[in-house]
C-alpha cells in the first residue's frame, strides 16, 4: 500500500462510526446522568475530533514537494497526529476524569436503574461499531504481513492512532458495561464513577503513547540500526569509497527517509576506466609530439573527471534506492 493512501480507509471508517456512536452515547448520558456513560460519550466525541484532525494531516501530507519544501509535506501527518494525541489527553482523559471524580466526591450520579437496559443496549451497539472499525484499522496496519510487534514499531502514526483509539474505545465499553452491572447488582452508584475514571485513565495512557510515537518523527526519526549498518556495508563495497566518515538519516514521511553521508573517495578506479576505454591512448599517440595539443588533451581529460565522479555517485545513489526502498533521497558528499 502506498504511503499516500495509507490510513485513509481506517480513519474514514472510524470517523463515521464515532459520529454515530457519539450521538447515541450522548443522548443516553444526558437522560441517565451516568458518569461512566458520560465518560464514554466524551471519549467518542474526542475520537471524532481526533480523526477529523488525522484526515487533515493525511490530506496535507499528500502535497508534492515544492520550492519551500524540497522533500515534500509528509511530516505534516506526524504533526496532526500529535495534535490529535494532545486532544485525547486534554479533552478525552482530562474532562472524563474530572467529571467522574466530581461525581464520586459529590455523589452526583443519579439513580439510573430505569435506564440500565438502554445503557447496556447502547454500549453493546458501540462495542459492535467500534470493534468493526478496529478490525478495519488492524487490517490496514498489517497489510499483507502477520501481526507482530515490529508492525507496531514501524507503523504509520495515523493508522496506529486509529488502532489504539478504537482499541481503547472497545476496552472503554467493556469497563462501562462492567460498571453498569456492578452498580445494578450492588445498588451502589460508586462503580459508575469508578468506571468513568478508569476510562479516562485508559485515554490518558493512550495519549502518552501516541505523543511519544509522533514526537520521534517530528524531531527527526532515523533509520533503525540494522538498516543503517546494511547501507554503510553496501557503500563500502564500491571500489571508489574507502571509508564512511559521516552518516545521517531522517524520516521525511512514513517509511520514507533521506540519508546524508560523507565518504573518503578513491578516484583510481575511474582513472582505470578511462585508460581501459583506450580513447586516451589513441588521442595521446596522435598528438604526443605537439605540446599544445597535449596540454589541450590534459585539460579535456581533467574536465572529464568531475563528470565521471558525478555519474558514478548517481549510480551509487540509484543502487541504494533500489536496494533499500525506504530510502527516497540520497546525498553523498566527498570528503
Amino acid at each position: 500500500m502506498s504511503h499516500n493512501t495509507q490510513g485513509n480507509k481506517s480513519v474514514i471508517s472510524a470517523l463515521i462510526g464515532n459520529v454515530f456512536v457519539t450521538i447515541i452515547k450522548t443522548i443516553v448520558a444526558i437522560f441517565s446522568g451516568s458518569a461512566s456513560m458520560f465518560a464514554e460519550s466524551v471519549h467518542s466525541f474526542a475520537d471524532t475530533l481526533n480523526q477529523s484532525l488525522l484526515l487533515v494531516g493525511l490530506k496535507r501530507s499528500k502535497r508534492p514537494a515544492d520550492e519551500s519544501r524540497g522533500y515534500g509535506y509528509g511530516i505534516e501527518r506526524f504533526f496532526w497526529s500529535l495534535i490529535s494525541a494532545c486532544g485525547i489527553l486534554f479533552i478525552g482523559a482530562g474532562v472524563t476524569v474530572y467529571h467522574s471524580l466530581d461525581s464520586l466526591i459529590n455523589h452526583n450520579s443519579s439513580n439510573i436503574h430505569d435506564f440500565n437496559y438502554s445503557i447496556i443496549f447502547v454500549l453493546c451497539l458501540a462495542f459492535i461499531v467500534e470493534g468493526t472499525t478496529l478490525v478495519i484499522a488492524l487490517r490496514e496496519l498489517m497489510g499483507d504481513k502477520k501481526l507482530s510487534r515490529k508492525i507496531f514499531e514501524d507503523a504509520d502514526p495515523v493508522t496506529l492512532a486509529v488502532v489504539y483509539e478504537d482499541g481503547a474505545a472497545v476496552l472503554g465499553v467493556v469497563v462501562a458495561l462492567a460498571a453498569q452491572f456492578l452498580m445494578h447488582f450492588t445498588g451502589d452508584n460508586i462503580y459508575d464513577s469508578i468506571g468513568g475514571i478508569i476510562v479516562g485513565l485508559i485515554l490518558g495512557f493512550l495519549a502518552v503513547i501516541l505523543i511519544v510515537k509522533n514526537h520521534q518523527y517530528i524531531i527527526g526519526k532515523s533509520l533503525d540500526e540494522n538498516t543503517t549498518e546494511e547501507i554503510i556495508e553496501f557503500l563500502l563495497k564500491d571500489p571508489c569509497i574507502e571509508n564512511i566518515s559521516e552518516f545521517k538519516s531522517v524520516a521525511v514521511d512514513i517509511n520514507k527517509y533521506r540519508i546524508y553521508t560523507t565518504v573518503e573517495w578513491n578516484g583510481s578506479p575511474l582513472y582505470e576506466e578511462i585508460y581501459e576505454a583506450g580513447d586516451l591512448k589513441e588521442e595521446f599517440d596522435n598528438i604526443k609530439n605537439n605540446f599544445q595539443e597535449f596540454a589541450k588533451l590534459m585539460f579535456r581529460t581533467t574536465d572529464r573527471i568531475p563528470r565521471l565522479v558525478g555519474n558514478h555517485i548517481d549510480k551509487i545513489e540509484k543502487k541504494i534506492r533500489e536496494e533499500f526502498p525506504q530510502v527516497a533521497y540520497v546525498d553523498i558528499e566527498i570528503n
